[in-house]
């Protein structure tokens, strides 16, 4: 049985393939259209999905769309003509794209990607489902999906078991979670559907003096998590925009322009939606614990990303266990697509299936063959002496890039396509920053940490291998590791096991041997405003135009002392903006 899940259209498309129920491989278009979060048709996906599998593509039993055009433009139609007036311009936004693609999307891809044969829609919150709970280790667990909004449904919950899943209960756009929280994102000039985390990441700057604000004017939280928005402050419903005049005379402020500094305004703003939220996420998953009485929980869905929400979560012990999928947003209903429709259809489940290698690599002989054409000196070595010269460098308080192995799927960077660095080092979060990453001053980094010595750094006795969970940094170990440390004193770690990743297992290991920590910092390998790198030439490219120091690509090692400015010139790019 051979499934293809696809999900475009609106952001983050992406496609997955599972083969007798077994997820072999997925991946992000903006991977390899360098589009970042790329909404079309994922044509690269695709192609590297059939590749893996070693098929063709009408080779595959079915295609799986993650949503259901057909009701969403339902929705669509029925939110504008209640308001036909201030709805005019998003109507005819709207419709041109709607009417050419969106409506046939089925033509559309049949057409566009040369594919004969059958294809199955699922509903969106159904496909977020899915991707948690089949991509888990749990038999049976209770299902809370929330986001932004799918067809109609903005949040939902339900059970899974064994290969079922059967969905319960849902709160109906236009009230959403993730709709309040892109309203502030918009509102604080960040761009919507894309920037929801750096609102997560200055919230510890502020203080949530808004809060009651919020619950008083914007939205009404109920015992069992669901919520009314007071609509007369939104104009998502109606416009192009997220927010108008009425919510910026509430707060007494206009919109934030996108390019100007934060201020303290900003950070209490930040800081109370996210509390808001917080107290939301908790409520709802108070009632499902009450509702359907498991131990286990799986979430998924764009809120699912805020790692804040679901440190708290698990600290609240409501749950035994607690699954997030790794790809929560749009591009992981790809996953749940594919895996839905193959176990429907009689695969079998394998439970815990792994989001550390369903991306595209490349061959050493490969990377090997573009240093050479380029004139790239390089040292090769067994992987014990790469290592030792990687430590060395970063004690130094040299930056290093790791490009090995298959890409990880999913937003965040887990040791594949990494830039590590010292967390001893209290300068290193503004230099990188600066210099690397080129984006704002408050974002923080995150610590990859040994799994057998999470407990000794922070407020963890478990795994965390897809830095999906906030915890708190020990008091005692605060001033050691100073560059992964947030102003509120926590971390979105990720625990790493030889299994994992055997290169930065041996890297921490190497590095605690060294200096006695067992973390170094960990960020993706990308520029602002770009995707994180696929090729090996995109990887030497994004070294060449920012301040990394060391790069290793597969088993080659490259200095940036040792490369001619002509050379770095000739692959340098200028950084994005996002």
């Amino acid at each position: 049985m051979k499934v293809l899940g696809i999900s475009c259209f609106y952001h983050d498309a992406a496609a997955a393939i599972a083969v007798d129920g077994e997820l072999l491989a997925a991946a992000s278009e903006e991977r390899f259209s360098r589009i970042k979060h790329d909404p079309e048709i994922p044509r690269g996906a695709v192609a590297y999905c059939l590749e893996r599998a070693g098929i063709e593509i009408n080779d595959l039993d079915y295609i799986a769309f993650y949503d259901k055009p057909f009701t969403k433009f339902d929705r669509i139609l029925v939110g504008y003509t209640a308001t036909p007036f201030r709805s005019y311009r998003a109507f005819l936004a709207a419709m041109p794209i709607w009417l050419r693609r969106k409506l046939f999307t089925e033509h559309v891809i049949h057409k566009e990607l040369g594919y004969d044969g059958e294809m199955l829609f699922l509903p969106h919150h159904l496909s977020h489902a899915a991707g948690t709970f089949f991509s888990s280790p749990f038999e049976k667990a209770a299902i809370l999906t929330i986001d932004g909004v799918g067809e109609w449904a903005t949040a939902s919950y339900g059970i899974g078991n064994g290969a079922e899943i059967c969905l319960q209960a849902q709160m109906d756009y236009p009230h959403s979670v993730g709709l309040l929280y892109s309203a502030f994102t918009y509102y604080l000039g960040f761009q919507v559907n894309s920037a929801e985390y750096k609102v997560m990441g200055l919230a510890p700057y502020g203080e949530p003096r808004f809060a009651e604000l919020i619950e008083r004017e914007l939205v009404t939280i109920h015992d069992d998590g669901s919520i009314h928005l007071n609509l007369k402050y939104f104009t998502y419903h109606h416009s192009l925009r997220m927010t108008g005049a009425r919510f910026e005379r509430l707060f007494g402020r206009p919109r934030r322009d996108p390019e100007t500094p934060t201020d303290q305004f900003a950070s209490d703003v930040a800081a109370s939606i996210q509390a808001v939220t917080e107290k939301i996420v908790l409520k709802m998953a108070s009632n499902v614990r009450k509702t359907i009485d498991l131990p286990r929980l799986c979430l998924s869905g764009g809120v699912a990303l805020n790692c804040k929400a679901n440190g708290l979560l698990l600290k609240e012990g409501l749950y035994d266990e607690i699954y997030v999928q790794p790809a929560s947003g749009d591009a992981g209903g790809a996953v749940g697509a594919a895996l839905y429709v193959s176990h429907k259809l009689g695969a079998p489940r394998k439970k815990r299936q792994s989001f550390f290698s369903l991306g595209p690599s490349f061959a050493n002989s490969e990377i090997e063959q573009f240093l050479d054409r380029h004139g790239v000196p390089y040292t090769v070595g067994s992987d014990h002496e790469l290592i030792d010269r990687m430590v060395e460098q970063v004690c130094e308080g040299r930056i290093v890039a790791v490009y090995r192995g298959a890409m990880e799927f999913g937003p965040r960077a887990l040791g594949f396509r990494s830039i590590l660095a010292d967390p001893r080092d209290n300068r290193m979060k503004e230099q990188i920053n600066n210099a690397v990453k080129y984006r704002e001053p408050f974002r923080p980094f995150a610590p990859v940490v040994l799994q057998e010595k999470v407990s000794e750094y922070f407020d963890c006795e478990s795994d965390s291998p897809y830095m999906l969970f906030n915890f708190a940094v020990r008091e005692n170990k605060r001033s050691v590791i100073p560059a992964v440390t947030h102003v509120d004193n926590s971390s979105r770690i990720q625990t790493v096991t030889r299994e994992d990743n055997a290169l930065v297992y041996d890297l921490l290991q190497a590095f605690e041997q060294k200096t006695g920590v067992a973390v170094l910092l960990n960020t993706s390998f990308n520029l602002r405003g770009h995707p994180i790198v696929h090729t090996p030439e995109q990887a030497f490219a994004t070294f060449c135009s920012g301040g990394i120091d060391l790069l290793l690509l597969g088993r080659y090692l490259v200095d940036k002392r040792e490369i001619s400015p002509e050379l770095i010139e000739r692959f340098r790019f200028e950084k994005g903006l996002d």
